[in-house]
């Protein structure tokens, strides 16, 4: 098996260092240096077993690597050619890394599970770990952090490496990455535009820039706000604010303060632009290094080598993202031409990438109905399949390159309900016309019905409380599924999403098409993140946006959203027991309170309105949806009809016999009707 790093590819060395010691020595003359393994913690979990696989153990660490400007596989890199070169030519980085594997490596099942880490933090052992809930753990370790062991009890090696280039250095809690600033040929800096929004929801808003000014002086700079996602922006005069410094603005006079519920947008002259396009080789070549490397340059052994057959990604929200871009730029194909990833089980992505490969990238930003809108986040092409767009005119696909190569992975693209209001999601399934598309062979799509991006409680800044649902059953069940797929072969279930032939996709507006009811205290308006195209500068495919903020060219795409039954559930896709057998109507989107920009929509928030209990209440309150006593009855009915549901998705292979299990018990203790 070759090693990484000769003949001038990607080169990678790990050093694992004990607890938070993490050694930070850099690469001589664009060799490989050296492979520091220690044990972190072994056994980790306090020595926990998970059934046959036994006791893990953690190694915690930094890797380094460095990559060739002039190899192919790197050209995509938006100035890769502008970042300083070691001796030997070759361009450096650093990235934290994580894993936890079984203590024998000869009872682990053969796969990786890697997460995509979300702003540097671990979310996969919260959530795939966990029937309902979220456990969230930097540094999981004790016996609580391991949930329910599921994908221990699976024997996966679990990885995580830093890529989000804001993440800060030089701590356990976030995984950070390391990469060089680029520069222009002279040496001098980089100036360009970049734009700053900020978002006034918190009593004390952000107000540091994500690049250094070049200029202090606000006349080179413009400043406007807004209320509303679609206001003309108020410009504020160069005299009303002012630099603290080269990264943080304020209001003039003194003491005046960010106005709560409003959009702040800045776009001014940055300089030293980072290189933040290399997350992506290094995510490819830390996973090549696992999968397929014996040892580093030095001789030291791989703490996995040999013992991986497949790679599984998982990405949630702003990382499934990044890994939608990953497959789109070609990145899944490794220096050896190799496939990366098996199978990508890609959650709540909607139909774009990021802000992950630009010239003053911005990773962290992501587009809703209300705030970030003017970031090259969501943009063709937007479904996997290659196709011609009418409006632009361009032919693509996000599994382009990879068709090509023969590197494309089978791919699980999983959405909540908010996606489609809050992130045009339909884009995924349809054409700009808003017309049904087929799925790619090695694609499945599937919708949570009703589902919000992220569960909540109480109301926050929204009009009702929050929907609560968790996605976690389903997500446990859909890997299972993509295991079996990929590893063994095994069709997958069919795609659930809504669809335009069949009546279940349908425009927000008029409100009877999508069927939503109207309870009393409840707004209903059908905003939603809408098709736009915005120009950027001629250099958007090479990276650069030029034009900022971006010249708004109108909204080309049809956008369209699920029906719902007469509850306000949707009626297609992966209908939890929770929606299928409802105690509330539970949607994935929510709207504004007042103070906070009221009307447009709540971002990641969902709704969760109870049903009555009996038929007076309701009758009272003027309540179209039925009661809890009129639709079950007795408890023991409730129940029921419940354990059938979850029997059914079972038979579906999108519910696991244990979860079915554990959410029916759940529904017989809880006080309904």
């Amino acid at each position: 098996m070759p090693t990484p790093g000769r003949r001038g590819r990607a080169r990678l060395t790990v050093v694992i260092a004990v607890g938070a010691c993490l050694l930070a020595s850099g690469l001589a003359e664009g060799r490989l240096t050296r492979l520091v393994l220690g044990t972190v913690q072994s056994p980790t979990f306090g020595g926990m077993s998970f059934g046959e696989v036994g006791p893990y153990e953690k190694l915690v660490g930094r890797a380094f690597g460095e990559l060739d400007p002039g190899d192919p596989h790197n050209a995509v890199i938006t100035d890769l050619g502008a970042a300083p070169r070691n001796p030997a030519g070759k361009v450096e980085y650093a990235m934290d890394v994580y894993l936890l594997k079984p203590l024998d490596m000869a009872r682990a099942s053969g796969k990786l599970f890697y997460e995509s880490n979300n702003r540097g933090l671990k979310l996969a052992t919260g959530v795939i770990n966990t029937v309902d809930g979220f456990l969230l753990s930097s540094d999981p370790t004790t016996p609580a952090d391991a949930g329910d062991g599921f994908l221990m009890r699976r024997g996966y090696v679990v990885a995580w490496s830093g890529w989000d280039v804001t993440v800060p250095a030089g701590g356990q809690a976030a995984l950070s990455i390391s990469v060089p600033v680029a520069t222009n040929p002279d040496g001098s800096p980089i100036v360009g535009p970049s734009l700053e929004e900020f978002v006034v929801d918190a009593a004390t808003p952000t107000n540091r820039l994500s690049y250094a000014a070049a200029s202090t002086d606000t006349a080179a700079a413009t400043l406007g706000v807004r209320v509303h996602a679609t206001d003309p922006a108020v410009a504020i005069p160069p005299s009303g604010w002012t630099y603290v410094d080269d990264r943080t603005v304020r209001l003039l006079p003194a003491g005046t303060a960010f106005q709560q519920g409003r959009l702040y947008d800045l776009t001014y002259p940055a300089r030293d632009p980072l290189v933040a396009g290399i997350a992506f080789a290094a995510t490819r070549d830390f996973l090549a290094f696992l999968r397929r490397a014996p040892a580093d340059d030095t001789g030291t052994p791989n703490p996995v080598a040999g013992r991986l057959g497949f790679v599984y990604g998982f990405g949630l929200s702003q990382p499934a993202r990044f890994l939608r871009d990953f497959v789109h730029l070609g990145f899944n194909e490794d220096e050896n031409g190799t496939v990366v990833f098996d199978g990508l089980l890609d959650f709540l992505a909607g139909p774009g990438g990021g802000s992950f490969n630009h010239r003053f990238a911005q990773p962290g930003r992501t587009i809703r109905q209300h705030r970030d809108r003017l970031y090259p986040e969501i943009r063709f092409p937007f479904a996997w399949k290659v196709m011609t767009d009418p409006v632009t005119k361009r032919t693509d696909g996000r599994l382009r390159r990879c068709l090509v190569s023969a590197t494309c992975p089978k791919i699980f693209d999983v959405n909540s309900a908010n996606e489609y209001w809050n992130k045009s999601a339909s884009l995924l399934l349809t054409d700009a016309d808003g017309k049904d598309l087929r799925d790619p062979p090695n694609v499945r799509n599937y919708l949570l019905s009703s589902l919000p991006h992220v569960a909540g409680a109480g109301r926050s800044i929204c009009q009702q409380v929050q929907n609560g649902l968790a996605p976690n059953p389903a997500l446990r069940a859909l890997l299972v599924a993509l295991d079996a797929w990929v590893s063994g072969g095994r069709k997958p279930p069919p795609s659930r999403v809504p669809r335009r032939a069949n009546g279940t996709l349908v425009p927000s507006l008029p409100r009877a098409r999508v069927r939503f009811p109207d309870i009393p205290g409840v707004t209903y308006n059908g905003l939603l993140r809408t098709g736009d195209l915005f120009d950027f500068g001629p250099a958007l495919e090479q990276g650069v946006l030029g034009v900022l903020p971006p010249t708004f060219l109108g909204t080309p795409y049809t956008v369209l959203v699920p029906k719902t039954d007469a509850d306000g559930n949707d009626v297609a896709g992966i209908r939890l027991p929770a929606v299928a057998v409802p105690t509330a109507t539970y949607t994935g989107w929510a709207l504004r309170a007042p103070a906070f920009a009221g009307g447009d929509l709540c971002d990641a928030a969902g709704q969760q309105i109870p049903f009555a209990r009996t038929r007076t209440e309701r009758l009272a309150a003027g309540d179209p949806r039925r009661s809890l006593a009129e639709r079950y009855g007795t408890h023991a009915r409730y129940v029921k009809r419940f354990a059938r549901a979850a029997k059914r998705l079972v038979h579906q292979r999108l519910l696991l016999v244990e979860d079915a299990m554990a959410l029916t018990q759940a529904a017989d203790e809880a006080a309904v009707p």
